[in-house]
């Protein structure tokens, strides 16, 4: 069967395991595939791993009054039981959205961040960074051009976190872009006392704290913004700030040399796609500009959604 011959929506899966994140990545995917193909999605909650078990060994699952899924998706190692329990159940196909804690033949289809160090194969696709929902706006304006956004993370396991390092940058953003109106937000992971010792004095800077930012935010200031810096720790932003079209720039600090991320970030300063702070700063301009990227703005999740609709093609 092919997309031409298709007699019924796609029907989509995502499984949620309560993480907006991993969540943010399963909805990506769905939407991309319903941008290409009539497409009904549904959202189910994760099955505790005990029940997971037991529905994969009665073979009888939640949800039976619900359509039979083509795809069922999943981000984050809480949702692989879900995902094969329900495969087995109500068929359909099993996708997981990382590197999974379970062998990888176990699932149908797995797409997988570059920064995990998987080999692509006939079940595997490897991406630039985690799927996101985000879109690039239909057009930048004038307007966008002058306003920006800092996004600010915290303490991780692939960057050493100095508050100091990071508020100096600010201060110094600010500073040489008097033109540019800049929002700051933070994240889960940013110290408590970070936002204490901000500079009182810029102008052009208003600090929105993450407990105040509702779930659609951060996608709706990426459509404003053409100039957006981000921490390093803070990797999934800076793939959606790229997604989004966005000129990207990204903080500087100490880097664990074993990190991944840290490798899949400095690939992406290398490429041409996001600025450095030493770079942008050894500009001799007055006002430093982030580098007008050539690159077309990151699609992923429809990249991945082609991918997917050319395989099942191929199975029917």
């Amino acid at each position: 069967m092919t997309e031409a011959t298709r007699t019924h929506p796609l029907v989509v899966w995502v499984i949620n395991d309560g993480k907006p994140g991993h969540v943010n990545q399963s909805l990506g995917l769905a939407e991309a595939l319903a941008r290409a193909s009539p497409t009904d999605i549904r959202t189910f909650p994760a099955l505790a791993p005990w029940r997971a078990w037991l529905a994969w060994l009665s073979k009888r699952a939640p949800h039976g009054k619900e359509p039979r899924p083509d795809l069922i998706v999943g981000a984050g190692h809480a949702t692989h039981l879900t995902l094969l329990a329900l495969r087995r159940a109500r068929g359909g196909r099993a996708v997981v959205l990382m590197k999974p804690s379970l062998p990888r033949r176990a699932f149908d289809l797995c797409i997988i961040p570059e920064h995990d160090g998987v080999e692509p194969d006939a079940h595997t696709l490897v991406t630039e960074g985690a799927l996101n929902r985000i879109r690039p706006p239909a057009l930048r304006t004038t307007e966008t051009a002058t306003r920006g956004l800092l996004l600010i993370g915290g303490v991780s396991t692939h960057f050493t976190w100095d508050s100091d390092a990071i508020l100096l940058q600010i201060q110094s953003i600010t500073a040489r872009t008097p033109a540019i109106q800049w929002t700051l937000t933070t994240s889960r992971r940013t110290p408590e006392d970070f936002l204490a010792q901000l500079p009182k004095t810029a102008p052009n800077l208003t600090v929105v704290p993450h407990t105040a930012t509702p779930p659609d935010w951060l996608p709706a200031q990426l459509a404003r913004c053409d100039n957006v810096w981000v921490t390093p720790d803070s990797a999934s932003m800076v793939f959606e700030a790229l997604t989004a079209g966005a000129d990207v720039g990204v903080f500087d600090l100490p880097v664990n040399p074993k990190s991944r991320v840290a490798w899949a970030i400095a690939r992406l300063a290398d490429a041409g796609r996001v600025t450095r702070f030493t770079a942008w700063c050894a500009q001799e301009t007055p006002y430093p500009a982030l580098r007008r990227k050539t690159n077309p703005p990151l699609a992923e999740a429809d990249r991945c959604a082609a991918w997917i609709l050319d395989w099942l093609g191929a199975k029917h």
